[in-house]
C-alpha cells in the first residue's frame, strides 16, 4: 500500500511566534537574535519581511542591522517557542496518532489509510494549515510525499504558506535539476566532497555509480544515492523523542578562553549534563568534547569510559583529558560543548571497596534535590565564582548553600551560607 506522509514546517517559526503574540509586528521585519555583548549575537530567525532585505539565519547582529536598519530585534524566548510547538503538536495529533516531531518547528505525519475519514492527503493538509493559522496564528508549509524524504523535500519547494506534493514520478523532473546542496542530508562539507567528483546536481548524484560512493563515503554514500532517487523506507515513529541517544550542552563564551579557564567551563557543563542524565535515569559511557576557536574552526573528540556513569566528576575528567590531549593551552576557544553518549537506563552498580563513588553519588543527588527545590543557583561549585565561570555570574542572594571542589582530592564539599562546612 502506498504511503501518504506529510511534513509540516512552521514558517520563520521564532519570528512568527512573536508576530502572533503582537499583531503590531505583523508585516514588519522581525529578527530574533542573541546578545552581542555575550557573543551570542547571531540571527536565529527572521520574518519573511526581514529576509526580503537580505537578513538570514547565521548573520551577526551587526550584519543584520546593516542589511535591514529598520529591523525589529527581539531576544529569543525558548520557553515560549516550546509552548507554541506543543500547541501545534496537539493539533497534529487530532488528525493522526502517527506524529513524529522532527524539530521544534517541524513534524512528520503518516495519514495512510485516513482518506475515508479525513479525505485525501491534500484535503488533510488544507484543513491542518487552516487550523494552525486560526488557533495558533502562524502559517506553515506542508509537503506531501510517499515517504518522509519526499515530504521533506516537497515542503522546501514552496515557502511561506506552501503546499506541495511530490510523487516518485516527479523526482527526475523536479528534484534532479536542483543543486546537490538542496538534497536533505547534504551539508556544506559533503557538498565540497561531491563537487570533487563532478557531482553538482541531485541528478548527478542519482546517476553516479553507487559502488564508487560506497568506497568513498561508506554506508552514508549509499544512503545519499538512495535519497537522490527519492527512496526512503524509514517509518514515522511517534516515539522517536523517547529514544534519547545523547545528552549535551554547549555555550558561546563571553570572551576567548585558554587553558585552565576552559576547565572551569567543563566543570559547569559536566554538572548540567550529569544532572539531566540523572533526571532521565540514564547513564552513559561516551564523553564528547566540542570546541570552536576564534576562526570558527570546529574540533570534536570523544572518549569511551570503561563503565557507565551519570556523575559530573567522571564526565569532567574524561573531558579534561580530551582537552589536554587535543587542544593547546595557548589556543583561544570561543565555544565549548560537552555531551554524554552511549546512554542506557541506569543499572545496579558494583559497590566500591571504600564507598568513595557512592559518597560522590549521594552528594550529587543531594545537590539535585536542592536545585529542584530552591532553583539552579541555590548550589554550585565554588569554581563558578572565579572570573572564568559563565553560568553563575554573581553569587545567589538567597541560596541556602553552595558546592565547592577540594582541589587536592577532587571531592565535593557542601559549604553552608553561615560559614559552616
Amino acid at each position: 500500500m502506498s504511503r501518504a506522509i506529510l511534513l509540516v514546517d512552521m514558517n520563520a517559526f521564532f519570528a512568527s511566534v512573536h508576530q502572533a503574540l503582537d499583531p503590531g509586528l505583523r508585516g514588519k521585519p522581525v529578527i530574533v537574535a542573541g546578545d552581542p555583548a555575550r557573543r551570542h549575537g547571531i540571527v536565529l530567525a527572521a520574518s519573511y519581511e526581514a529576509r526580503a532585505k537580505g537578513v538570514k539565519t547565521g548573520l551577526t547582529v551587526a550584519e543584520a542591522r546593516l542589511a535591514c536598519p529598520e529591523g525589529i530585534f527581539i531576544k529569543p524566548q525558548h520557553d515560549l517557542y516550546v509552548r507554541f510547538s506543543a500547541r501545534i503538536l496537539r493539533i497534529l495529533h487530532d488528525f493522526t496518532p502517527l506524529v513524529e516531531p522532527f524539530s521544534i518547528d517541524e513534524a512528520f505525519l503518516d495519514v495512510t489509510g485516513c482518506h475515508k475519514l479525513l479525505g485525501s492527503p491534500v484535503e488533510i493538509a488544507h484543513r491542518l494549515k487552516a487550523r494552525i493559522r486560526q488557533e495558533v496564528g502562524i502559517t506553515c508549509s506542508v509537503g506531501i510525499g510517499p515517504n518522509k524524504l519526499l515530504a521533506k523535500m516537497a515542503a522546501e519547494l514552496q515557502k511561506p504558506d506552501g503546499l506541495t506534493q511530490l510523487t516518485f514520478e516527479d523526482v527526475p523532473r523536479r528534484l534532479w535539476p536542483l543543486p546537490v546542496r538542496e538534497l536533505f542530508g547534504v551539508g556544506p562539507r559533503y557538498e565540497e566532497h561531491l563537487r570533487k567528483l563532478n557531482i553538482h546536481t541531485i541528478g548527478d548524484l542519482a546517476n553516479f555509480p553507487v559502488d564508487v560512493l560506497k568506497r568513498r563515503f561508506g554506508a552514508y554514500g549509499e544512503a545519499l544515492w538512495f535519497c537522490a532517487r527519492g527512496i526512503d523506507h524509514s517509518p514515522v515513529d511517534p516515539g522517536s523523542l523517547k529514544q534519547v541517544k545523547s545528552i549535551g550542552q554547549q555555550i558561546t563564551l563571553p570572551r576567548d578562553y585558554r587553558g585552565e579557564e576552559i576547565k572551569v567551563v567543563l566543570w559547569e557543563l559536566a554538572d548540567r549534563v550529569a544532572r539531566r542524565a540523572r533526571a532521565g535515569e540514564y547513564a552513559g559511557r561516551t564523553v564528547v568534547l566540542s570546541l570552536k576557536d576564534t576562526r570558527f574552526n570546529w574540533l570534536s573528540r570523544r572518549k569511551t569510559l570503561p563503565f557507565h556513569t551519570s556523575l559530573a566528576g567522571d564526565i569532567y575528567r574524561a573531558a579534561a583529558d580530551l582537552l589536554e590531549q587535543h587542544w593547546s593551552p595557548h589556543w583561544p576557544v570561543r565555544l565549548v560543548g560537552l555531551a554524554l553518549g552511549g546512554l542506557t537506563a541506569r543499572l545496579p552498580e558494583q559497590l566500591t571497596l571504600f564507598g568513595e563513588r557512592e559518597r560522590r553519588q549521594r552528594a550529587e543527588q543531594a545537590c539535585d534535590a536542592i536545585k529542584k527545590r530552591y532553583g539552579e543557583k541555590a548550589i554550585f561549585r565554588a569554581v563558578s565564582l572565579t572570573p572564568a565561570g559563565v553560568f553563575y555570574t554573581e553569587p545567589p542572594r538567597t541560596a541556602p548553600s553552595f558546592l565547592m571542589k577540594v582541589p587536592e582530592t577532587g571531592q565535593m564539599g557542601v559549604g553552608m551560607d553561615d560559614g559552616r562546612q
